[in-house]
């Protein structure tokens, strides 16, 4: 029992240094895993019949995608894409709560695959990727990305 409070503990020390090192983009990324992650949880419960365990794990990815990546979506700068992106989380919340409502592992599945799209667009963005590709290079720990014919 207390081992499993200390494991606990410093996993949430893990994730709270993670997240106050992180870039603006590096949280994007971490809210999108832990919308999945809370999905993941939420079919495991359900394929389990533990009614609120499940219901837990869905409300944690609904307060994700409310609170943190609806909520931090710039209307202004973000114009047009804002918009539809705030539409979807929308659509996710809705689904998740229906998925909730019926048991429904398939609803689960689709906000999941939206979240992983996502997830993989915005990670395709990452505006740290070249800087950190050119200081592994400098280092001399990684390969060159263009090779010459």
């Amino acid at each position: 029992m207390f081992a499993r409070q200390g494991i606990n503990a410093y996993a949430q020390v893990g994730v709270q240094t993670g997240v106050m090192s992180a870039s603006p983009h590096k949280l994007i990324v971490m809210l999108y895993d832990g919308a999945r992650s809370a999905i993941a949880k939420a079919k495991f419960h359900l394929e389990n019949n533990e009614l609120e365990a499940r219901g837990n794990a869905i409300s944690k990815a609904i307060n994700i995608i409310d609170n943190g990546l609806r909520a931090v979506l710039d209307h202004e700068a973000g114009g047009e894409i804002s918009a539809n992106l705030e539409a979807l989380y929308e659509y996710m919340t809705r689904r998740l709560m229906l998925a909730n409502l019926h048991s429904d592992a398939e609803l689960l599945n689709e906000v999941d695959a939206l979240l992983e799209n996502l997830s993989s667009a915005w990670a395709a963005i990452d505006p740290a990727a070249p800087a950190e590709a050119m200081q592994a290079s400098q280092a001399g720990d990684a390969q060159p990305v263009l090779q010459d014919s």
